[in-house]
């Protein structure tokens, strides 16, 4: 018999990767979306502490400029570093579907600060700050699942071309003279 006492052979797995190598893509991605983003982070901070500082815009309105700003840098940062892998073939599609949905990480992002200046009076610069990046925050975590999701799409994992010997190699599976259980030899 084959493998082990029962008899019965493992099957080879469904999507042609281990748990194990999906699990390491997925901590590559989440790093290099990490970076992208603390560099976008850092962006966004500093746009809307120098925008509350230099003009008299109010709190809200200088955290879209700067989340614009940074929704701009953090664009160019994944098309080119974290998913520069990815299907490059519909680039107005992406644009169009990461303009759609970072617009709505940014009503995420300035929602939050919005519910804590006039919601809750909350306006401090500390104050500010701090729910600029709680909404930078919860905001990011809508941006990854989408992003990864619609936005940069995986291409098809593509199956190696057969080599010249597989050809000569006899098909796998149980011969056509094994017996069954319960059947009698003739």
């Amino acid at each position: 018999m084959g493998r082990g006492s029962s008899g019965l052979h493992a099957s080879p797995p469904v999507s042609g990767k281990s748990v194990r190598q999906r699990f390491d893509l997925l901590v590559r991605e989440v790093a290099k979306f990490g970076a992208v983003g603390g560099a976008g982070l850092l962006v966004n901070l500093l746009v809307f502490n120098l925008v509350r500082h230099v003009t008299d815009l109010q709190v809200v309105r200088a955290s879209v400029i700067a989340t614009v700003v940074a929704i701009i840098f953090n664009y160019i940062g994944f098309r080119y570093f974290t998913y520069r892998d990815r299907d490059k073939s519909r680039r107005t599609k992406e644009l169009s579907l990461f303009l759609v949905f970072s617009a709505a990480g940014l009503v995420i992002e300035n929602g939050v600060l919005y519910a804590a200046t006039y919601g809750f009076g909350w306006d401090s610069p500390l104050q500010s700050n701090i729910f600029k990046f709680l909404g930078i925050g919860v905001a990011t975590l809508f941006r990854f699942w989408s992003y990864r999701t619609w936005v940069f799409r995986a291409l098809p994992a593509q199956e190696p071309a057969p080599s010249a010997e597989s050809f000569l190699e006899p098909p796998r599976g149980p011969a056509p003279q094994e017996r069954r259980v319960g059947q009698r030899a003739a």
